[in-house]
This record gives C-alpha cells, sequence and structure tokens, in this order.
C-alpha cells in the first residue's frame, strides 16, 4: 500500500501539509532537546529511570498495572498474542480488516504460531457479536485449537478511523468473561478515541486485559509503542 503514497515534489517557499500518514509527525525542537540530556541507563537491569517514567505513567494513564516500552505497535501486538496465546494450538478471534491479521507480516502465525479466526468487521469497526459467539470454540476436542484471545482495533484504521462504541466493547468483554477468554486492544491511535469521545484514555480501555497504543502516530514521537496490562 505504502508504494503509492508518494511525497510531494513542491518546494521553495510553498507549504506542504503532509496527511499521508500520521506517522509523519517529527520531534519539536523541545522534544529533541529533552532526549538529548535526558538521564539514561542500562533498560535491562531496571536502570534507566527516563524508561520507569515513561513506562509508568502509560500504565497511570490508561490505568492499568504495569506497562512496557517496545520499539513498535506491531511489536507490541505480537508481545500481548504471545503472552495470551501460550499454548501451542492456540488460536485468536479477529476483525477481518484488523490490522494484526492484514497486516504485521502475519506475525500472530508466522512467529506466535497462533491461528486467526475472522469475524466481518462492520463499517464502525465493530463485528456481531453472534458471530463472535459462533467463533469460540467452547469445548474444542483434541482435533481443535482453543479459543485463546479476542483482538479489538480501536480506532479502527482499514475502516476508516472509526471510533468503536463503549457499549459494545463492554458487551465483547462480558462475552469473553463468559469462556474465560482475554481481550487485547491494538489501540495504535487510542488518544484519538479518547479525544473522539471526549473521555480520558483509561475510560476507552476498562473493559480490556491488554492494550497498546503508538508513540509515533500523532504524538510526534520519532519511534515506539506501549504495551500495558
Amino acid at each position: 500500500m505504502y508504494e503509492k503514497i508518494i511525497k510531494s515534489d513542491l518546494s521553495g517557499d510553498v507549504r506542504i501539509v503532509d496527511l499521508r500518514s500520521d506517522t509523519i509527525s517529527k520531534p519539536t525542537q523541545e522534544m529533541r532537546e529533552a532526549m538529548y540530556t535526558a538521564i539514561v541507563g542500562d533498560d535491562v537491569y531496571g536502570e534507566d529511570p527516563t524508561v520507569d517514567q515513561l513506562e509508568q505513567k502509560a500504565a497511570e494513564l490508561l490505568g492499568k498495572e504495569d506497562a512496557l516500552f517496545v520499539c513498535s505497535g506491531t511489536m507490541a501486538n505480537l508481545i500481548a498474542i504471545m503472552v495470551h496465546c501460550n499454548k501451542r494450538g492456540s488460536e485468536l478471534i479477529s476483525g477481518d480488516r484488523g490490522h494484526t491479521f492484514r497486516f504485521e507480516q502475519g506475525g500472530s502465525a508466522q512467529i506466535a504460531g497462533v491461528q486467526t479466526a475472522l469475524v466481518k468487521n462492520n463499517e464502525d469497526g465493530t463485528f456481531s457479536l453472534d458471530e463472535l459467539r459462533e467463533r469460540i470454540r467452547k469445548n474444542p476436542d483434541m482435533h481443535e485449537p482453543q479459543t485463546s484471545l479476542i483482538v479489538v482495533e480501536n480506532t479502527h484504521n482499514l475502516c476508516g478511523g472509526k471510533v468503536l462504541p463503549l457499549d459494545w466493547l463492554e458487551k465483547v468483554s462480558f462475552i469473553a468473561a463468559e469462556h474465560n477468554i482475554p481481550v487485547h486492544m491494538d489501540g495504535a491511535r487510542l488518544m484519538n478515541a479518547a479525544v473522539y469521545l471526549k473521555v480520558p484514555p483509561r475510560r476507552v480501555v476498562r473493559d480490556v486485559d491488554t492494550v497498546c497504543f503508538c508513540l509515533s502516530k500523532g504524538l510526534g514521537c520519532p519511534v515506539g509503542a506501549s504495551e500495558t496490562r
């Protein structure tokens, strides 16, 4: 898809508003100075206070217990899938236009070894709750995979950036809880949903078990995402 999206060759005094993607945003001068002067340490040993503060802020912002700073949203989604689908023969349920299914190099299958069962996305990014119930393997025998995760996306990229209704998310969570299945939200553009709904980000993710959001989409950061639980 990206090879068809090219940058304009206009130059001179012409000012360009680049709307190819919200990932085009660049760090401000203040952000560059903050990076230059940041206190750093070895994150493996938990000695990088800047990373620690970022992870703590992400967890508090979303009302979750912990957060992990990672390189990308794709990496964050894959971590969540591998945490929840931690047994061979696992299956996740996703909308047929979901980013984890349509993109991300098929990482859930290629790296995590997880099968995806699809439900049809509606134009607003939701999917039928009845179809969701049908896809859940309630008592699989030894020949079937085990339903281990439900993935939702908010805002929904391939559905035109639509924001998922809060009451729909609550219903998905209720169905999942009935079958002891966790829910993960691909919240790459989560902050857009919070602004649209006029609610704090923690309210948007209240009914999911894990959520990722990108720092590089609309927030000006050069790289990175948060995986939160």
